[in-house]
């Protein structure tokens, strides 16, 4: 790289880690965030809420590409490259201030769901600018091994998010960081902040946008030109649906749902299941690099749809593997004393919930809430008419209660009845409270997720390169960034809450994997037909 490459790709890489960083704290201190600004409602409730509120940031996504990628496309890449790191960092600052549900009620849950969605917002710009920063300043023929620097900075982020908060963690012990202490990864991000914007100030604008504005041949419409015109809005499609889509799932279920997999099924403390992830993470980064170099040899779609075909064709053996790495404990008790509730069907709602509209009154569902709160896989087996559903565990089975008619005190004394119940068959039949620490194979869950990460690599580490090439200079901030982020904001973001809605629906822990499993064999097959390859590609014709 020349001196000047290496500033463009440093600047745009370390302000992009920053606003990942920003953007995933909240995904790795869910938990806690449900704690403070849900906890009017029951833990599982509060849990489900705060997951979408973090959808909310990626539902906006779209729409922030759309905004910015527009005004990128008029004005500049850079002026557009400052405003959505500025808008990002400060959102970030002002949820560290944030006052919690204990101190203004409703007013907090509000506030939290806009600032994530001005999070949403501004990401939805980010992306774009820097990919085009690099894209269009790299060579001919290394465009894959400069963009993928940029790929690699979304596990940056999310890497020294989880070690920000891991120092935090330590600095201040688990009760404080619970209470205050959460506060302090998002109000350190200030600091980054200012160091973003100082090295993104220092640019020149994209050569190849200063190229266009000079001859006059900028876009004056770019969305209606992006996508109103058919050989550009085909593109787009293809982009979304045979390349980010898929993309966006295995980033997701690689990175967060093993994330949420970890503490909140196989019941890992998040300490360890987060030093186990940046462990995971440090091991897999050069691979970014590495299939973004090899897609520069032998094109974008062979690594990326390869990725996308291993991803589905992986996924239950990982995860399976994962539970019998971290809690084997629980993997022998499920198998040993399988967990059944036995119920009329007719009695049973929809486990996921999120407005509280059924409050989980029928017997059915008491039951099923339960064992899903507690992480406990289970079948359904459907019992006569009008019969009261029931808990089996292994042998030993217990009743459940019906909460129709039962005001708020009554239903919840049956229910700390129930629950101290079944948590005592629970534990006869050997099911952990908690993953044991000790327990865990540590080489074996490192070496699992690093295979995950390095899915995300194959299918992450070209697509930068690929959006860039597929679309011309004049509409390319609008039409690269659309597509990506309707891939990664809806397909991806909207994983960790439908993942936990079909495996809360089903009982059955591995019952979620079936949604990104789907979507990446989808993207393979339309990839496969119909995507260009854009490998050799020159940019810069028909500017």
């Amino acid at each position: 790289m020349t001196p000047q490459e290496r500033r463009v790709v440093l600047a745009a890489s370390a302000g992009a880690v920053f606003e990942w960083y920003d953007f995933f704290l909240y995904g790795s201190l869910t938990p806690v965030i449900a704690q403070n600004f849900f906890s009017n409602v029951h833990p599982t409730a509060a849990y489900i809420f705060a997951l979408l509120a973090f959808a909310a940031g990626f539902a906006v996504r779209p729409f922030g590409a759309l905004l910015f990628g527009r005004l990128g496309d008029l004005s500049g890449r850079k002026f557009t490259f400052l405003l959505t790191i500025l808008i990002m960092g400060l959102s970030t600052f002002f949820i560290g201030l944030l006052p919690n549900f204990a101190a203004i009620g409703f007013a907090a849950p509000v506030l939290l769901t806009l600032l994530r969605m001005a999070q949403g917002l501004a990401l939805g710009g980010e992306y774009g600018g820097a990919a085009l920063f690099v894209g269009e300043s790299a060579p001919h023929g290394r465009r894959g091994y400069y963009t993928s620097f940029i790929q690699l900075t979304a596990s940056g982020g999310l890497l020294l998010a989880l070690l920000v908060t891991l120092g935090f963690r330590a600095l201040v012990g688990e009760e404080d960081f619970a209470v205050y202490g959460w506060r302090f990864p998002f109000l350190a991000s200030f600091l980054l902040l200012a160091a973003s914007v100082w090295m993104r100030l220092r640019l020149n604008e994209s050569p190849a946008y200063q190229r266009i504005k000079r001859a006059g041949r900028a876009s004056a419409a770019p969305i209606a030109e992006a996508f109103g015109v058919w050989r550009h809005g085909r593109l787009a499609l293809l982009a979304l649906f045979g390349a980010t889509a898929g993309q966006a799932v295995v980033w997701y279920t690689g990175q967060f749902y093993a994330l949420f997999f970890l503490t909140q099924t196989l019941r890992l403390d998040s300490t360890t299941a987060s030093l186990l992830m940046a462990g995971a993470l440090a091991l897999a980064a050069p691979l970014f690099t590495i299939f973004g170099a090899l897609s520069d040899r032998i094109g974008r779609k062979p690594v990326i749809l390869g990725g996308c075909l291993l991803a589905a064709a992986l996924y239950f053996p990982i995860f399976h593997g994962l539970a019998q790495a971290v809690n084997p404990a629980l993997a022998q008790a499920t198998a040993r004393a399988p967990a059944r509730v036995i119920a009329d069907p007719k009695n049973c709602d929809f486990q996921f919930d999120p407005v509280e509209a059924k409050a989980f009154v029928s017997s059915c569902d008491i039951a099923k809430n339960f064992l899903a709160s507690a992480g406990v896989s289970y079948a359904n087996v459907a019992a006569a008419p009008g019969t009261l559903a029931k808990i089996a565990i292994g042998d030993r089975e217990i009743a459940s209660f019906e909460g129709t008619g039962l005001n708020e005190a009554a239903r919840a004394a049956q229910r700390a009845a129930l629950e101290r119940q079944v948590g005592d068959a629970l534990a006869a039949a050997g099911y952990p409270a908690r993953a044991d620490p000790a327990k865990v194979n540590v080489l074996a869950t490192l070496a699992l997720l690093t295979a995950l990460i390095g899915l995300v690599a194959m299918t992450y580490g070209p697509i930068a390169a690929l959006l860039v090439e597929l679309f011309p200079t004049r509409i390319r901030y609008t039409a690269l960034s659309t597509p990506y982020h309707i891939g990664n904001g809806w397909f991806g973001g909207l994983l960790p809450p439908l993942a936990f809605a079909l495996t809360a629906a089903s009982g059955d822990i591995y019952s979620g994997l079936w949604y990104p499993v789907a979507v990446a064999a989808l993207t393979f097959v339309v990839g496969l037909a119909f995507l260009p390859e854009t490998r050799n590609r020159d940019i810069t014709a028909g500017d």
